[in-house]
C-alpha cells in the first residue's frame, strides 16, 4: 500500500490500551515479510529494569541487519504504576534513565568496546555484538507528549514521536517548541554524533467510502481508546467496550472528558492541558478526501511523518484493511505527487 514505515510501541500489563509488550518478536517477523518498508522499533520502555540499555542495543543491531538497514529506534518511559510496579522500576528515575539509555546506545559502536561511567549506571569496556548496518546506528527517537520533552528530545539532537490527538494547532505549537529548542542547543547534550531531528506525529483515521460510517466507527474507537488512557495514566474507570449502533459517539466523547476530568480533581491530580486531548475528535475519519485535508493541516503544522492510529480497540477488523487500503490507493500517492 506504500506505507514508508511502521512503529510498534512496548508496554505492560496496560489492558485495553496495549498489548504490544514484545514489538522486537513482532517487528522481525514483519522484516521478514518485507523488504522496503522501515522498521520502527519505538517506543522501547528504556528505563533499566525492562531493558538495561546495552540489551537494547545488541536487540537493535540484530533486527537491523536481519531487516537490511531498515531500523528506526524510539525511547520512552514505560511511565504508568501499572508498568513499573510490574518490572520494580523506580518511577522517580525513569525520565533520567531513558536518557542515559539513548547516550549508552548512542555511544555503544563508536569504539571496539563499550565504556560508560554515568549517574546511575557503569558498564565497563565490554564489546557490543554485533554492529548495525546502519552505521554508527540506526536513527534514535523520543516519544513525547509535553512541551518539557520535545525541547529534551531536541537538545538530546533525537527525533520526536508525537501524540497528535489535540489537533493541527497543537501540533503546530509543539512544532515551535521543538524548533526553538534546535535554535537554541548546542552540543554539550547530544547523545550521539548523529544528530536526527524528524517530527513524527500520531493520526488516528478511519477511512470508507461512506464517511459519515468512518466517523462513527473511529470516534467510537478512539473514545474507547481514549478511555483505556484516562484508566491507567489518570486513574479514571474501565472504559465503556459496547458499541451502540445509531449513538451520538460526539457526545458520548465529551461526556467521558467530562468523567476524566471530575476524577482527576476527585483525586487531586493535576488536570493539565493534555488531560482532555485524547477525546478530541477531529482527525482524518471519514472520505479519502476527507483524510488527504486533514494530512495537509498536519504537514502545514509542520509534521514530517504521518503515523496512522487505526487499529483502537472497538474497530472491526475489516475497517483498518478497507483504512489501509484507501490509504493506500488514495491518500498516500495524492502527497507522493505533490
Amino acid at each position: 500500500m506504500g506505507f514508508d514505515r511502521i512503529w510498534a510501541v512496548e508496554h505492560h500489563s496496560l489492558k485495553w490500551y496495549a498489548h504490544m509488550s514484545a514489538p522486537e518478536i513482532f517487528l522481525t517477523w514483519v522484516a521478514a515479510k518485507t523488504s522496503t518498508i522501515r522498521i520502527g522499533h519505538g517506543v522501547v520502555c528504556m528505563p533499566f529494569a525492562f531493558n538495561h540499555p546495552a540489551r537494547v542495543a545488541e536487540r537493535a543491531a540484530m533486527l537491523d541487519l536481519l531487516s537490511g538497514g531498515r531500523l528506526d529506534l524510539g525511547a520512552g518511559r514505560g511511565g504508568t504504576k501499572q508498568e513499573t510496579s510490574l518490572c520494580g522500576v523506580d518511577p522517580d528515575r525513569t525520565t533520567q534513565e531513558v536518557e542515559e539509555a539513548l547516550r549508552i546506545i548512542g555511544k555503544a559502536w563508536q569504539s571496539d568496546e563499550l565504556e560508560y561511567h554515568g549517574e546511575l549506571i557503569d558498564i565497563d569496556p565490554h564489546p557490543i555484538l554485533p554492529r548495525p548496518q546502519q552505521l554508527p546506528h540506526p536513527p534514535l527517537f523520543l516519544a513525547c507528549s509535553r512541551t518539557e520533552t520535545l525541547t529534551r528530545a531536541a537538545e538530546l539532537g533525537v527525533g520526536a514521536l508525537v501524540m497528535g490527538f489535540a489537533g493541527p494547532e497543537s501540533i503546530a505549537e509543539m512544532r515551535t517548541a521543538y524548533d526553538t529548542a534546535r535554535a537554541a542547543r548546542t552540543d554539550a547534550r547530544f547523545v550521539s554524533a548523529v544528530v536526527n531531528d524528524h517530527f513524527s506525529v500520531l493520526c488516528p483515521t478511519i477511512v470508507l467510502d461512506d464517511g459519515e460510517q468512518a466517523r462513527r466507527i473511529g470516534v467510537r474507537g478512539q473514545r474507547f481508546f481514549a478511555q483505556s488512557i484516562g484508566h491507567w495514566y489518570g486513574g479514571a474507570g474501565v472504559p465503556d467496550e459496547a458499541v451502540v449502533e445509531g449513538a451520538d459517539e460526539a457526545a458520548d466523547m465529551r461526556r467521558a472528558a467530562e468523567q476524566v476530568v471530575a476524577r482527576l480533581h476527585e483525586q487531586q491530580i493535576p488536570v493539565r492541558p493534555t488531560a482532555t486531548a485524547t477525546f478530541h475528535a477531529d482527525h482524518a475519519y471519514g472520505t479519502a478526501d476527507d483524510a488527504i485535508a486533514y494530512v495537509e493541516r498536519l504537514r502545514d503544522a509542520g509534521a514530517d511523518e504521518i503515523m496512522c492510529l487505526i487499529q483502537m480497540g472497538t474497530v472491526p477488523q475489516e475497517a483498518c484493511l478497507e483504512t489501509l487500503r484507501q490509504w493506500g490507493e488514495k491518500v498516500i500517492p495524492h502527497f507522493r505527487t505533490a
